[in-house]
């Protein structure tokens, strides 16, 4: 009994061998092998427009005025106007406008707010830093901070108030 099924895995065994053998590509002499590339394209300076939908819009005067709902391009692939949604909340009675791309400036940093111990979290002391708008940068390149590695700006800076967007005219896609 014993010796039966050593000869049957066996015969099994061999059986499954030369199943997996003739399915075993052949080389042919032929054809050239594909040449391997070893190249890789980095893009650390650039941002992702997937990512740049929900980015803050702040003023001058670091006011959150909106958020970045979409960016629309021309044929070439060129950037023209930033969607922004102004108002409502969680997305209700929200009003589309439509700016121009560069008008807007994009800021890598963070938003440092300025107050009191009230507005600041316990143990912090209040802080006078402003988004980097006045400083005259237009879309600066990333930096070799952590927030160089999210692929989309910190915020960015439209110089209007929360009232001047509203009585924009209402952005809508055509149909």
């Amino acid at each position: 009994m014993l010796m039966k099924s050593i000869v049957t895995g066996l015969a099994g065994t061999a059986l499954l061998a030369t199943v997996a053998f003739a399915q075993a590509p052949t080389a042919t002499t032929d054809k050239a092998a594909p040449a391997a590339t070893a190249t890789t394209t980095t893009a650390h300076d650039q941002w992702r427009i997937s990512k740049m939908s929900g980015v803050k819009v702040y003023n001058e005067a670091n006011e959150n005025i909106g958020s970045i709902n979409d960016l629309l391009m021309d044929k070439s692939g060129n950037v023209k106007i930033a969607v922004i949604g102004v108002g409502g909340f969680l997305g209700m009675g929200e009003h589309l406008v439509a700016v121009p791309y560069e008008k807007l400036k994009f800021v890598n940093e963070p938003v440092a707010y300025s107050g009191t111990a009230a507005t600041n979290p316990p143990g912090r002391p209040a802080t006078t830093t402003t988004t980097g708008a006045a400083t005259g940068t237009d879309r600066p390149a990333a930096t070799a901070t952590s927030t160089a590695s999210k692929w989309y700006p910190d915020h960015a800076v439209f110089n209007a108030s929360k009232d001047e967007l509203k009585n924009m005219p209402e952005f809508k896609y055509s149909e």
